[in-house]
Parts: C-alpha cells; sequence; structure tokens
C-alpha cells in the first residue's frame, strides 16, 4: 500500500497547485487524499501575473473532488500534510478543525509542506516563530510578523516544514518535498 499524503483546500484553492500536487503525488507513488470542509466537487481559481497588474489576476479554475472532510481526518493515517495556496487559506485559517490538524503535525514532527497562501494556515496554528519559510511574497508580514524569517528562495527547508512562494516554485518545492519523503 502507498503513503497516504493529506492535501489541505477548499473552494478558491489554487488549482494548478491541486493538480500538480496530485498527479505527481501518485506518480511518485504515494496517495494523495484531498481534504476540505464539505466531500464535493470544489471551485477551484488560478492566479496569473498579467504585464500592467499591480497583483495577481484570479480566473475560474478546474473542479476537483475532495475525498474527505476535515472532520474524517485522523493525522496518524498520513506520511504528511500539504497546504495548497489560493484563496482557501483566507478562511481555512480560522477553522479550529484544520488547525488542530496541523498542529498535531507539528507535534509529532511529521512533514509540513506549504506553498504560497498556505503559509497562513501555518502562521494561524502559530508554528512559524523562530522558523525560516518563504510564501507568496505579499503574506511576507504574516509571517514575520509572528517572529518567523521570510527568505527569497522559491522553497525553504527548516527541519520538518517546506514552504515555497508560488505554483512556479513548484521545480523547487518538489525537489525538497521528494527528499523528505525518501
Amino acid at each position: 500500500m502507498s503513503k497516504k499524503i493529506l492535501l489541505i483546500t477548499g473552494d478558491a484553492g489554487e488549482t494548478y497547485e491541486c493538480l500538480y500536487a496530485k498527479h505527481r503525488l501518485l506518480e511518485a507513488g504515494y496517495t494523495p487524499v484531498i481534504a476540505a470542509l464539505t466531500k464535493k466537487r470544489m471551485h477551484l481559481v488560478m492566479h496569473d501575473f498579467e504585464p500592467g497588474w499591480d497583483t495577481y489576476v484570479e480566473r475560474p479554475g478546474y473542479r476537483v473532488e475532495s475525498d474527505i472532510t476535515f472532520d474524517e481526518v485522523k493525522h496518524e493515517d498520513y506520511e504528511a500534510i500539504l497546504i495548497l495556496g489560493g484563496r482557501a487559506p483566507e478562511y481555512l485559517r480560522h477553522n479550529e478543525k484544520v488547525l488542530a490538524i496541523v498542529k498535531a503535525f507539528h507535534a509529532k514532527e511529521r512533514w509540513i509542506f506549504s506553498i504560497c497562501h498556505g503559509i497562513q494556515v501555518l502562521v494561524s496554528a502559530g508554528i512559524v516563530k523562530g522558523r525560516k519559510m518563504t510564501c507568496y511574497e505579499n503574506c511576507r508580514h504574516e509571517v514575520e510578523s509572528m517572529g518567523g524569517t521570510w527568505e527569497k528562495p522559491e522553497a525553504v527547508r527548516d527541519g520538518h516544514i517546506v514552504t515555497a512562494q508560488t505554483w512556479q516554485s513548484h521545480p523547487e518545492f518538489y525537489r525538497e518535498v521528494f527528499k523528505c519523503l525518501a
């Protein structure tokens, strides 16, 4: 049986981060399990950078089924957790069940992977203090205000936590992810 990796997302999660993670993990022989508020076909989004815009633009993305709800998660069943970006972390960072799941992985020093706005969940879980991390540059203040150190590389590993800036960081991020899982 392959090892299971828990993916945390929801409506307005980043399409490319979700599908790339799912497919890349399957390709490597892992079982990705997508957890969300409810078990349903979610509305994901695509964030892209357009010339002339000061920030990213958002468009509707693909729809993806969640496999389980947060209430169904048993953290001990998973090798690692991956918190995806997009806008979903904006509201997931207030969900006590999500925070409890992340804190459980952290307490056991199990792998925690976060990309882009996923850092908002790590900040709310209280696990960034004293750590080197990266994320979407406009979330930098959240990391620094909670005692973390924001770093410029596309992917940063600090102990059992690996963070990445955006979906454009996939090559560097997944090299680190698979070193950790090996």
